[in-house]
């Protein structure tokens, strides 16, 4: 793998920009280094009161689930988005990339289930991240007939709003599951089938509704 060159300091660059880009570089080169695995293995810490499935889905009980990040920005078609529209509803969010094997694998199960799921009460939300061009980003959204919206997220601002010690993205693709108050309850660090995927939603779709 080719290395990553750090930004090299400039006159009149502050310091809190400085720590900005080194955290974001940090994150992309995490990301490189964890992104596009198709393995099951799970990312769960007991410590933190995850509960690692089979087949590698994340999960916390209702009374240890920690608040979701206001993620928010513009979608791939220009119009603004953000997790909080969407509070008072599940919210499967997909962190993919048009580069990316494995989510090309699972993108037309994660289509076939929003189509199921969409008129219970669940939304689903798309991150794009690392794609420079916009325009593969949009092929990938035709070719597999995505109808749900995605944010535009090349260099992984919103990835970066997940606190460390949830059930936060450390690969591509992930999938998380927001409850309807706006609590990350389930994670997948790996390519989904639909029936994987709907085994992750079902339970949390039959929690009582406050």
């Amino acid at each position: 793998m080719s290395g990553t060159s750090l930004p090299q300091p400039s006159v009149g660059r502050t310091p809190s920009r400085l720590r900005l880009a080194a955290a974001l570089i940090a994150s992309a080169v995490a990301l490189t280094l964890a992104g596009c695995s198709s393995s099951g293995s799970g990312g769960g810490d007991a410590q933190a009161g995850f509960v690692i499935g089979n087949g590698g889905i994340d999960t916390a009980p209702i009374a240890g689930r920690q608040p979701a990040p206001a993620i928010s920005g513009k979608t791939l078609e220009g119009s603004n988005a953000a997790l909080s529209d969407y509070r008072g509803k599940i919210v499967v969010l997909n962190i993919w990339g048009s580069w990316c094997s494995p989510c090309r694998a699972e993108a037309k199960g994660l289509e076939q289930v929003y189509e199921k799921y969409k008129g219970q009460g669940v939304q689903f939300l798309g991150i794009n991240t690392r794609d420079t061009s916009i325009t593969n980003a949009k092929q990938f959204e035709d070719v597999n007939g995505i109808s749900y919206p995605s944010l535009f997220d090349p260099d992984g601002t919103q990835i970066l709003k997940f606190p460390k010690g949830s059930l936060n993205p450390q690969s591509i693709p992930t999938t998380i599951v927001i409850d309807r108050e706006g609590r990350l309850a389930a994670r997948a660090m790996k390519a989904l089938p639909a029936e994987d995927l709907e085994s992750m939603l079902t339970p949390i779709l039959a929690e009582p509704t406050s």
